[in-house]
């Protein structure tokens, strides 16, 4: 597939803008803007580590975050939303800048480079990942998405990226129009999940149960959202084979991050402002169970803005 941004459908928006031009959809230009770099301790344990996996010698260990400003998607509910809209601005680098920020987390003991929303520059993204194993980088390369990508964009990274860290939102078209303003998304994420797994294969882990290669699914269970949440389980129980992927069950939806609660929107995101419930939760829980999911899960004590980097 072409990577041109000169008319951008790196993503399913397939906006057709000149990014060298003007911003697209999603709020990106053909610069490349970085929110936050950090060693990042707070993602799945196969990926940030633990505090007894901390490798020696490394001042705090974790995953070697790089957060891109924008997002195809724009969650109504976004926790990242001081990053991801189109009127945010980030830090400006080349593709060059990029490689050597790669490189500077190996060098600072991070556990593999993790790409968060970085679909909008896929192809300075590939360049860049180039270059920094001309330069040394042997770290993993985790693709941290929304879920939100075509399975073309994701045939292209077949040399780039070791890991696919994934969302699958929604199993109703109706849910991901409301709250993503994209009702192809079960369709997309769905295609996008099967080409994840054709380019990576099996989950494999090092001997530090670090993942080297493989899948993550990502679901964020949403209040009221329970039978979409079971529908999602089945729907990649459909696609994957359960036993050689990882499943990671997020309880930490918090209603703090939606829209002002102005009159007009008081009632129109009414189910959405509260946090989830311990059936709710348990009910998604036994059904992965039930469906024989290996992966994660969290306390529902995390839905707290506790857990959100400081943007």
């Amino acid at each position: 597939m072409s990577l041109s941004l000169q008319n951008c459908t790196v993503c399913p928006r397939k906006c057709g803008i000149d990014r060298t031009k003007s911003a697209g959809y999603c709020g990106a230009s053909d610069r490349i803007e970085v929110s936050k770099v950090m060693l990042h301790q707070w993602e799945e344990p196969c990926i940030s580590g633990t505090d007894s996996k901390r490798r020696s010698g490394s001042v705090s260990g974790g995953s070697g975050a790089v957060f891109f400003t924008h997002c195809p998607l724009g969650c109504i509910y976004c926790q990242n939303k001081d990053i991801s809209r189109r009127t945010c601005t980030g830090t400006v680098y080349t593709v060059s800048e990029l490689a050597e920020i790669f490189v500077k987390l190996q060098s600072d003991g991070a556990y593999n480079i993790n790409l968060v929303s970085p679909t909008q520059y896929t192809a300075q993204i590939i360049e860049a990942v180039n270059i920094a194993r001309q330069n040394g980088l042997t770290l993993p390369v985790v693709w941290n998405t929304g879920g939100y990508e075509l399975p073309e964009t994701i045939e292209a990274l077949t040399e780039t990226v070791d890991i696919f860290l994934t969302d699958f939102k929604y199993a109703s078209p109706e849910a991901a129009k409301f709250c993503s303003a994209a009702e192809d998304y079960p369709e997309i994420a769905a295609e996008s999940l099967a080409k994840m797994y054709e380019n990576v294969g099996a989950c494999t882990f090092d001997e530090n149960g670090m993942m080297t290669r493989g899948v993550i699914v990502r679901h964020l269970i949403l209040p009221g959202h329970r039978a979409d949440s079971i529908a999602v389980l089945r729907k990649i129980a459909e696609i994957l084979p359960v036993e050689n992927i990882r499943i990671s069950l997020m309880a930490q939806y918090t209603p703090e991050f939606l829209p002002d609660a102005a009159e007009d929107a008081v009632e129109k995101y009414r189910k959405l402002r509260r946090r989830i419930t311990s059936f709710e939760y348990n009910a998604v829980l036994d059904e992965s169970e039930r469906l024989g999911f290996d992966g994660y899960s969290q306390e529902r004590t995390s839905a707290t803005k506790k857990y959100t980097p400081d943007f």
